[in-house]
């Protein structure tokens, strides 16, 4: 999911109910850091205490992935520079997660607290705004990726909840890292999703490409919580009679073969003596490399400058 792609209201679901409190997240249309238009949601309401306010994506489908990553963008108002502002006023919100086999969430359901929902992190900014900056029109945006796992259910929710805080969410993208097809070692090896925790390392079969040979302990590379491949075990070699091309992704033959090698006329060898030298040769084979030569090869034309 990227919220930056939408093309209409994201239509995430708020508490309390927008319209009902002056407190609710809204939906806004907004500015990313190169200006161009999305779809954002914002809140502010910093001179009330106990502030308790949530914001529910729609269902995002698993897809197989064992651990799940989340890119937010967002700026906050820096409280110091809101006058008479309380000490209640807040520059971070947390972000839950929920998991369930089907869309059934409804504005009741789960309910809005941790337990059933499950707390990722608390996100602080970096860099917060001020009046000065809104005045000439500067953009601090942040960026944090959190990540969770392990995941198992058809798919998830997320939420985001404000406690009393000043801010724009910008844009949310949620992805999983796989490592890619690879032939290396002499072997292929398939897409492979990343593990449930960031450490986790998935084994991967690799199967000898064409005209290749198992030549170590059964091939295998290990794919990292990064989506990278490390850790090989193993290799094929190219079977005798092929080489590796292509930097080995490539085993090919070498020899040249003919399909309907000719009959020797007279396979006997012919010797005789010239000068006190012994010499010999094949009649038959002169004979028949001559025929083939001319039907296969033809006469030659001469070069073309």
């Amino acid at each position: 999911m990227d919220s930056t792609t939408a093309t209409a209201e994201l239509g995430w679901t708020v508490n309390p109910v927008s319209g009902s409190s002056d407190n609710s997240w809204e939906e806004v249309s907004g500015y990313d850091e190169n200006m161009n238009t999305i779809r954002t949601y914002q809140v502010c309401n910093v001179f009330d205490n106990n502030q308790n306010n949530w914001v529910r994506t729609k269902f995002i489908r698993r897809r197989g992935a064992q651990r799940i990553h989340v890119e937010m963008k967002f700026s906050v108002r820096d409280c110091s520079s809101i006058p008479k502002v309380p000490g209640s006023c807040k520059e971070t919100f947390n972000l839950y997660y929920y998991e369930s086999d089907s869309d059934a969430a409804t504005r009741t359901s789960p309910a809005w607290m941790e337990n059933p929902w499950i707390k990722v992190d608390t996100i602080a900014a970096d860099e917060s705004f001020s009046q000065v900056d809104l005045g000439g029109r500067v953009m601090k945006i942040n960026t944090e990726v959190r990540s969770f796992g392990p995941v198992s259910r058809n798919g998830f929710y997320l939420a985001f909840q404000d406690y009393g805080g000043c801010m724009s969410l910008i844009a949310v993208r949620v992805f999983y890292r796989k490592c890619p097809r690879i032939v290396t070692n002499g072997a292929a090896f398939q897409e492979t999703l990343s593990g449930a925790e960031s450490t986790s390392l998935v084994a991967a079969r690799g199967v000898c490409i064409p005209n290749a040979e198992e030549v170590d302990v059964p091939i295998k590379l290990y794919c990292n919580g990064d989506g990278e491949w490390m850790v090989p075990i193993g290799r094929c070699m190219c079977k005798a009679g092929n080489e590796a091309v292509e930097n080995g992704t490539v085993c090919r033959g070498t020899c040249f073969f003919l399909s309907n090698p000719p009959r020797l006329a007279n396979p006997r060898v012919r010797t005789w003596k010239s000068h006190g030298i012994s010499k010999w040769s094949f009649p038959g084979l002169e004979k028949s490399w001559k025929k083939l030569k001319s039907e296969k090869f033809g006469k030659s034309h001469g070069n073309v400058l």
